[in-house]
């Protein structure tokens, strides 16, 4: 009966998704012992132009690193082209709707718990946070994400939270991890192995008071040259961009202020991705005018790819004087213990894996814009 009842739960929370088909009216309608204003589906904002603009970009960063999980780094999207069927459901974890696991509505909702309202402007560290929660409710892509506290990044922290047990195919899944002890030591080393989870490594950095300090800007420009770089997220104040490079001392980024309408699934099941890609060609900033609240990004799929990331911010960053974060290997004694992050207990899904309020279930949004591609 439970499970039933979770069924109609979720379809009548989207009931507010199909009023755009009433009369266009200012009077409102009550269904349920709910109110609807129906030019908007619902009492929240019918856009996220003004405020958004932050949570678009940590979806831009966060796309291309499934981009490089399931594509690889190399490839490319090209207009007009039959893409794989990996490249369509990345697109569905973005789409602006509220069961899906990176939308606009999911990022909002998820802000409340950092202490932000739906509808105020994020910061860097902020949407890291965020999309660090929201990970954990993500099976198909199965990533690890693991944001910096400090400005220090713990080796052994990222590998005790990314080695996972993977056993052989000759141990039944069901059997519990401690009655597994005896068995696969009978076997020898081959039955039992530790395998990678795929890292999004995210540095949220404060480089200078009011403007970025000069002495951080070779350190900062070398992130960029990295394999593992997803560029990084900042602009300036209540203006946020996704930053994918540099050319001499200006930052190219990809602006996300470009209201787009909604767009759906369509009736075969995949997506119009136009709006996902650039409209309008990556811009150019001096470096210097940067706000100094920053967050680089870094994805390893494999564990040799983050010994490689270590072994490049030993040579390249840490070298300086003033280093820009810092890199340890052992979790800091005067910390609090480090427990990697794990799925809530949860009775519903779908719409209903953030807890459900009635501010979300009114979040209807008509922006669209994520950068899958460049």
């Amino acid at each position: 009966m439970e499970s039933v009842l979770s069924k109609y739960e979720n379809q009548i929370t989207i009931f507010a998704d199909y009023l755009e088909e009433f009369p266009d009216t200012d009077e409102l309608v009550w269904i349920l012992g709910k109110q609807h204003l129906l030019k908007t589906g619902g009492t929240g904002p019918s856009s996220d132009a003004g405020w958004g603009c932050m949570l678009r970009c940590g979806q831009m960063m966060l796309a291309q690193a499934l981009i490089c999980r399931h594509l690889g780094r190399d490839w490319k999207w090209e207009k007009q082209k039959e893409q794989p069927k990996e490249y369509q459901q990345i697109l569905q974890c973005f789409l602006d709707r509220k069961d899906c696991c990176y939308s606009i509505h999911q990022m909002a909702q998820m802000g409340v718990g950092e202490g932000k309202s739906i509808g105020e402007w994020f910061g860097p560290n902020t949407v890291a946070q965020v999309l660090k929660k929201l990970a954990l409710f993500d099976e198909w892509n199965s990533l690890a994400v693991y944001v910096s506290m400090d400005n220090t990044v713990v080796i052994e922290d990222i590998k005790k939270m990314c080695r996972t047990l993977s056993l052989s195919a000759d141990i039944p899944a069901e059997r519990p991890l401690e009655s597994l002890t005896a068995s696969t030591q009978s076997k020898g080393p081959s039955a039992c192995c530790t395998a990678w989870k795929p890292l999004l490594l995210i540095v949220p950095l404060r480089l200078g008071i009011n403007q970025i300090n000069p002495v951080y800007v070779d350190a900062f420009k070398e992130c960029f040259k990295m394999p593992q770089s997803l560029g990084a997220l900042g602009g300036k104040p209540n203006n946020a961009y996704y930053f994918i490079g540099f050319l001499g001392d200006e930052l190219i980024f990809l602006d996300p202020h470009t209201t787009q309408t909604f767009v759906d699934t369509e009736e075969n099941g995949t997506v119009d991705d136009q709006t996902f890609h650039c409209l309008q060609p990556p811009q150019r900033m001096n470096i210097l005018n940067l706000d100094p609240s920053v967050a680089l990004g870094f994805f390893c799929k494999e564990e040799k790819d983050f010994d490689s990331w270590c072994s490049l911010v030993q040579k390249e960053i840490l070298k300086e004087n003033l280093r820009m974060f810092e890199l340890v290997q052992k979790h800091p004694s005067h910390w609090p213990p480090f427990v990697p992050p794990a799925k809530p207990e949860v009775t519903t899904t779908g719409a209903e894996f953030i807890d459900s309020t009635e501010q979300l279930e009114e979040f209807d949004l008509e922006e669209d814009f994520e950068i899958l591609s460049i």
